[in-house]
């Protein structure tokens, strides 16, 4: 049985020291628009600042910041000549600066960036002579590493501005307690994993509700498939240790002033078990305190 957590622990980590966010990404997956939402909410953000000056703006501002605390937001991208090689020097200088240094990922779908890409009548920046999709592929190709440092990472193919704006908010204001934001995602493995997927849970070892004929037009919204699923032998043992195995998880994030995470539960098709299982999970985790929990399905109705 977990303890349940105090109120007082939801405090937010407010260290005295400069809070740096790095804002970076695929180009057309919403840097700009991200940037312009933190601005609104009084970060100081510099787009395309040469990496080799990021402590010197840093310093800098924190030396007219004192009574209020840094939050300066540094836009990154492939037009910084060198790089992969600056930006992680950089990186590297502010943490051992005492920097609070976090680093926000935006993401789409390769053939999502490219419509964006067409609509905008503009080119990638890094296509050359090619076409749009082999500078998305180079692009990719070289910001694998900082990927993977992220602290966040959104995926906005299904973002639209106001969608992004409103998400860029929710996961950096940093007013009253500390509320973790947890999204439960259910998805099909046959149209692929989620590229923002915090941690995963597969759900394949349910009895699949498709081959029962009165089932298979439903979804797991609907209560004969939920009622179906969360009957089967083990799902309410692997809920409960899902849950369980999760709370050391959501406190580490509030030590870490990690706000946001993406619980994907994946089956086969998106449609039933996945479903039923995200919708017990969510109803779940909102029983915890310090929990902002939304619920939705990727591949539902995509049949």
């Amino acid at each position: 049985m977990t303890t349940p957590v105090e109120p007082s622990e939801l405090e937010p980590v407010k260290p005295p020291r400069t809070e740096v966010l790095i804002i970076t990404g695929m180009s057309g997956a919403g840097r700009t628009t991200a940037a312009h939402a933190l601005e609104d909410q009084g970060w100081y953000v510099v787009d395309n600042l040469p990496p080799q000056l990021f402590v010197t703006m840093s310093q800098l501002i924190s030396k007219t910041t004192e009574s209020t605390g840094l939050k300066l937001a540094l836009v990154v991208d492939v037009r910084s000549k060198e790089f992969f090689t600056s930006v992680q020097e950089a990186m590297h200088q502010l943490r051992v600066d005492g920097t609070e240094l976090r680093v926000l990922f935006l993401d789409a779908d390769d053939a999502v960036l490219v419509r964006r890409f067409e609509s905008g009548r503009r080119p990638h920046p890094l296509q050359g002579d090619g076409r749009i999709n082999d500078g998305i592929g180079r692009e990719r190709e070289l910001l694998e590493d900082l990927r993977d440092q992220a602290e966040l990472i959104l995926d906005t193919s299904k973002m639209n501005v106001h969608d992004l704006t409103k998400a860029t908010r929710d996961l950096f204001s940093d007013q009253g307690p500390i509320v973790l934001r947890i999204n439960v995602l259910s998805f099909g493995f046959k149209y692929g994993v989620p590229q923002d997927a915090n941690f995963l849970a597969d759900v394949r070892f349910i009895p699949n509700p498709h081959w029962v004929p009165e089932l298979r037009p439903l979804t797991g919204l609907d209560e004969p498939v939920s009622e179906f699923v969360l009957a089967k032998p083990g799902v309410n043992i692997f809920l409960d240790h899902y849950v369980q195995a999760l709370h050391p998880v959501m406190e580490g994030y509030r030590a870490e002033n990690k706000h946001y995470a993406t619980l994907a539960i994946g089956c086969t098709g998106g449609k039933h078990r996945s479903v039923a299982i995200a919708e017990e999970l969510g109803r779940r985790l909102r029983q915890q305190p310090g929990l902002k929990v939304t619920i939705s399905h990727r591949d539902r109705g995509r049949e």
